[in-house]
């Protein structure tokens, strides 16, 4: 309300008073729209520390690319939940506790918002098939995913970066949608101007020393891929049950 007053204030120089009214009127408008958007930046990605969220885990999620293949790894010194009282806790988790963990491990592993991961379960709960492997099938044919499955950054944190930034494009257009879902046939690339960026060119050769899907074909020297076909639960070597995802939003 005192935002209002201070700017719809008559008195004054500047024009009219309905000039004055309508310019007010568009000021707050814009300052509002500005806040908005503000808060949605903010609530749209997780921008805490990372190793916070294995050790929350018990296990490694491989969030951090290298880093978790070394010594410098957080969890690798303190295997125990973050906070005050990690090193203590010793509650045992067993029903809900046991399914929402698995939810928050798959969550965590492809960066997706509640809201989104939820709206991925509803979507496998309605089509035809085993809805846990649809869910992951989903969680897979994301682009990050897919840039990071390519070889085209070290983590799945890191291809949402590259995403996000225009270096990859998808049938000969740029995409910077993370969540973007490919399909079968689709091509997946590096931009020509971004081929020479470092962070792709060291992901190159963190990837020469990983396996590439079998749905996936990858040409290492052109970084671009294609998708050959739906990813199958086999394809997805992650720590997740996805039964237990399923029985905890069926409830």
């Amino acid at each position: 309300m005192a935002l209002f007053n201070e700017t719809l204030n008559l008195s004054g120089p500047g024009g009219s008073a309905s000039q004055r009214v309508n310019r007010s009127a568009s000021e707050v408008k814009n300052r509002l729209r500005r806040h908005a958007g503000t808060r949605r930046r903010d609530l749209a990605r997780y921008t805490g520390a990372v190793c916070r969220l294995c050790r929350r885990e018990g296990m490694k999620l491989f969030l951090k690319g290298a880093k978790c293949f070394t010594d410098k790894c957080p969890i690798e010194k303190r295997n125990f939940a973050p906070g005050q009282h990690g090193r203590d806790r010793k509650a045992k988790i067993v029903g809900y506790g046991l399914q929402l963990r698995e939810k928050q491990k798959a969550k965590r592993i492809y960066f997706a918002l509640e809201g989104q991961f939820r709206a991925y379960y509803e979507k496998a709960s309605r089509a035809q098939g085993v809805t846990g492997e649809l869910l992951l099938q989903q969680l897979e044919r994301r682009l990050d995913n897919v840039a990071f499955r390519l070889g085209f950054a070290s983590s799945r944190r890191q291809a949402r970066q590259i995403v996000r930034h225009g270096h990859v494009e998808v049938n000969g257009r740029k995409v910077n949608i993370p969540s973007y879902q490919v399909g079968v046939g689709d091509e997946i690339k590096v931009r020509p101007n971004s081929a020479k960026l470092t962070v792709i060119e060291a992901s190159r050769e963190f990837a020469s020393h990983q396996q590439t899907p079998a749905w996936l074909t990858v040409d290492a020297e052109n970084l671009s891929g294609r998708v050959v076909a739906l990813p199958k639960r086999e394809d997805v070597n992650l720590p997740v049950n996805e039964q237990l995802i399923v029985e905890l939003y069926s409830k």
